[in-house]
């Protein structure tokens, strides 16, 4: 019974760091606006490090000139979780693919990986 009470609490606390992980890098939302948003490109006017890694992978902020199908390009900001690899891939002056939440066109998606 004991066994079982700590892998209740184990698996408890391993879905709620999972939860916490996906609200502080925001990748909970922006696998929901990949998965509804509108196909577009932005142009990436500036990154910063927000000091946040996830397995060693930095949670960049940008800065991002987004150009929809339709439409005056317009500016915003969002964050978004990038290999350590693939940075230099992200600076700016890159053109980049994204989703736009159909709901409210200020928030953005970076379309650079394909969600598990």
């Amino acid at each position: 019974m004991r066994g079982r009470w700590f892998l209740a609490l184990a698996m408890s606390a391993m879905l709620s760091g999972c939860a916490v992980v996906d609200k502080m890098s925001g990748e909970g939302e922006a696998k929901r606006i990949r998965r509804i948003g509108q196909s577009a490109e932005a142009l990436v006017l500036s990154i910063r490090d927000t000091g946040m890694t996830v397995n060693d992978n930095p949670i960049v902020a940008f800065r991002l000139q987004v150009r929809p199908p339709t439409g005056d390009p317009y500016e915003v900001e969002t964050r978004g979780l990038v290999g350590r690899l693939d940075v230099p891939q992200v600076q700016p002056g890159a053109v980049l693919p994204v989703a736009i939440d159909p709901k409210d066109p200020s928030r953005v998606a970076l379309r650079i990986y394909k969600d598990k």
